[in-house]
């Protein structure tokens, strides 16, 4: 079922839109809102979190929550946001947190900046439950050198939990954090903590301790034993380590460590009923099935990279959740937990990619746990190389339509930034590639389509696999056709595009084969040159008429090849300024030739028209014989009155401008018919696959199109003609 948003966050989302028209900038260049009503004080933590999640939140955007009583914040996140020390101390740290999320902030931010800015409101100093600022530099010698009261950790009264992974606290700064009287959580994983002793001032409040890869802990397992057995209420416990690591010595006493906590009495620890101990090489199947029979209570057991997850003990144990790879139910709770942990997520990517090879039912839940991996690990060429295949696999056939459109668009999302970030990894790229050629997902699922086709030009200049190479014009054929004008006017600026297309159809046209690269790049160079004057213009100067001139004659038998021709012809031949170039002689012959012939199908037929009609409808401009025009012209009326209905969708324009000079009352009745049939053959076409054309109609004014045209004949069109607009298609 596709997820439909709320009301508050659709009016939120505006609000991130539309905040440079919403605001006003202080002297220091700080936003601030004009007008600003009382928030509800939820809804003001969720525009916090909105604005970082859309990527707005930094040192100029984050002033509008100075406003301490109309935006009152309690629970504030700036994860991975821009936002240096100054901007948190006067944007943030007014305000009565009850929690606050900077982890991994990026603009200067300190733990120092962080503690001592909240520790100086008061209020702050009791309200503040919970604190996370994963990835931050502690830097407390700053403060001494600025001349500031050294505070720490133990001015945060209030804190029950407390997040310190992938920082650089040290044993100094834990004999702090345990001075908290409320501590129930906390977080030092890959740290630099050496001794736990200090942990024993908690043990009555520390419900939950972890400790995933503390590489500098300097403890004898007994002694390590001894420290944790003091904690009395601890119910979780993760002492689990990276398996990829490449020094693995300081594991080994760890591994000691679990063993003895595994096979020691269920007196120890006696409240404990979560323990991960993932990543740990030395575990034996037999310590772990003593320690679940002797603890009835356990709900948790992390066992990722342990080799023994697919115990037959586990499986007896039905309220028990297990980390593994021994099956989907273990892959999928390793994506959940590990979301935040590079090693583990790599891990259970792996496994899940083997369970989804020949996934043959929709699985928006699985395909959603992928993108969260990729999105919290963006720079990680290892999860993005397993995880893009992965994608692939959640998508391929008909999976992608039974799938959310906003998860499709979200993971599209995330493969365009994995392009664009992993730009020579070969197999990213390809893994990318092979998810992005899916019909459904180019024709269907809204995305940044202009972004996704330069990145496929550009991987196309540098690969000549044939597959591939026919993947990827497949790609950018369908992608081009849903740009704006606009978008591809700027796409065909670079002439490279162009070069590297024609290099492919000349490619194919020498060895004379018909491919579906070959048909994909006419497509695609066809919607290129679509009204965008500048793209018709390289085409030429790249020698691509000389070029379309010879695949014209060579593939005279090929019509699916012909219509591609002539529909880029026909785009040139629209140009006023470039009709001169296609007013050859031998060229003009060989179109008239494919008019005229009875035995070709009606689409070649009508191209081949449209390119006459419109070299025709300018006398000022015929630089040839007059009398090739009058031919041209008789011909043109004489062949049209043959047609026949065309059954299948053959053609849609971005707009029907290209028809209103032909349809003036001074044009040929031959010029007139043709582009009447043209409107009539989209009209009735597109009627139910494109939104109504509207925008041309006052233009046109039908002209003469519900009436006999001045020729005399009639051109059998019953009813009203409606004149509209649509997206380009030329498949």
């Amino acid at each position: 079922m596709e997820y439909e948003p709320r009301l508050c966050e659709l009016c939120l989302a505006q609000v991130c839109c539309s905040l440079d028209s919403l605001c006003s900038r202080r002297a220091d260049g700080s936003m601030f809102l004009r007008w600003a009503p009382l928030f509800p004080q939820e809804i003001a933590d969720q525009l916090l979190g909105k604005m970082a999640a859309t990527g707005i939140l930094n040192d100029t955007t984050v002033g509008i929550f100075r406003n301490c009583k109309e935006l009152r914040l309690r629970r504030a996140s700036i994860s991975c946001c821009p936002v240096s020390a100054e901007a948190f101390h006067l944007a943030l740290c007014p305000h009565r947190l009850q929690e606050l999320d900077a982890s991994w902030v990026s603009g200067g931010l300190t733990g120092a900046n962080v503690v001592s800015g909240l520790a100086a409101n008061m209020e702050c100093r009791s309200s503040l439950q919970r604190l996370s600022i994963n990835g931050l530099h502690l830097d407390w010698e700053s403060l001494v050198e600025d001349g500031r009261v050294p505070v720490g950790f133990s001015s945060l009264q209030g804190l029950k939990t407390l997040i310190l992974a992938n920082t650089d606290t040290n044993d100094a700064s834990l004999e702090d954090i345990c001075n908290l009287p409320q501590l129930e959580t906390l977080d030092i994983s890959c740290s630099g903590v050496s001794d736990l002793t200090a942990l024993i001032k908690c043990k009555n409040s520390m419900k939950s301790l972890i400790i995933h890869r503390l590489q500098h802990l300097a403890m004898s397992p007994s002694r390590l034993l001894f420290v944790l057995g003091q904690l009395h209420a601890l119910r979780h416990l993760d002492f689990s380590d990276d398996h990829f690591a490449v020094d693995d010595s300081h594991m080994r006493e760890g591994d000691e460590t679990v063993r003895q906590l595994l096979e020691g009495s269920s007196q120890f620890l006696p409240s404990l009923v979560s323990l991960d101990i993932s990543g740990r090489k030395r575990v034996t199947e037999e310590a772990v099935q003593a320690f679940v029979e002797s603890r009835t209570g356990l709900v948790f057991l992390g066992l990722l990279a342990t080799g023994i997850s697919s115990s037959d003990g586990l499986c007896s144990h039905e309220k028990l959740k297990v980390t593994g790879e021994a099956n989907e139910n273990q892959v999928c709770e390793a994506l959940r937990r590990y979301r935040d942990r590079e090693c583990f997520t790599r891990e259970a990517l792996v496994h899940l990619y083997s369970l989804t090879t020949d996934m043959d039912k929709p699985r928006p839940d699985m395909l959603q746990l992928v993108l969260s991996g990729m999105q919290s690990h963006p720079t990680s060429l290892h999860v993005h190389l397993v995880a893009t295949a992965c994608t692939f696999n959640l998508t391929t056939q008909d999976l992608a339509e039974a799938m959310p459109v906003s998860l499709l668009t979200s993971t599209v999302t995330q493969l365009l930034y994995a392009m664009k970030t992993f730009p020579n990894h070969h197999q990213v790229q390809k893994n990318c590639l092979l998810a992005l050629c899916s019909d459904y997902i180019l024709q269907d699922v809204p995305f940044d389509k202009y972004l996704a086709a330069t990145l496929v030009i550009n991987w196309l200049s540098s690969h000549e696999d044939p597959t591939l190479q026919r993947m990827a014009v497949a790609v950018i054929s369908i992608l081009v056709a849903k740009l704006s004008t606009e978008q591809t006017a700027q796409l065909s600026k670079d002439v490279f595009i162009m070069k590297q297309l024609l290099a492919i159809v000349q490619q194919k046209a020498m060895v004379g084969v018909v491919d579906s690269t070959l048909k994909f790049a006419l497509s695609a160079l066809w919607n290129l040159t679509d009204e965008v004057p500048a793209a018709a213009r390289n085409f030429i100067e790249c020698q691509g008429l000389e070029l379309y001139e010879e695949v014209l004659e060579s593939y005279y038998t090929e019509p699916s090849i012909q219509q591609k021709v002539l529909g880029l012809l026909n785009n040139i031949a629209e140009v006023e300024e470039l009709q001169a170039d296609l007013l050859e002689e031998d060229l003009l012959e060989h179109v008239l030739s494919l008019l005229q012939d009875t035995q070709v199908e009606v689409g070649v037929r009508y191209f081949a028209g449209g390119i006459l009609a419109q070299l025709t409808s300018r006398p000022q401009g015929w630089t040839l014989d007059e009398e090739l025009r009058s031919t041209i012209l008789k011909q043109l009326h004489t062949s049209i009155m043959t047609w026949t209905r065309v059954e299948r969708e053959m053609v849609s324009y971005r707009s029907f401008r290209p028809f209103c000079p032909l349809l003036q009352t001074c044009q040929p009745p031959g010029v007139q018919l043709w582009a009447v049939w043209a409107i009539h053959l989209v009209c009735s076409q597109n009627s139910k696959t494109h939104k109504p054309y509207c925008g041309d109609l006052g233009e046109v004014c039908l002209l003469g199109a519900h009436r006999r045209i001045s020729s005399g004949y009639d051109v059998g069109i019953n009813g009203p003609l409606l004149i509209n607009q649509a997206e380009p298609r030329n498949s």
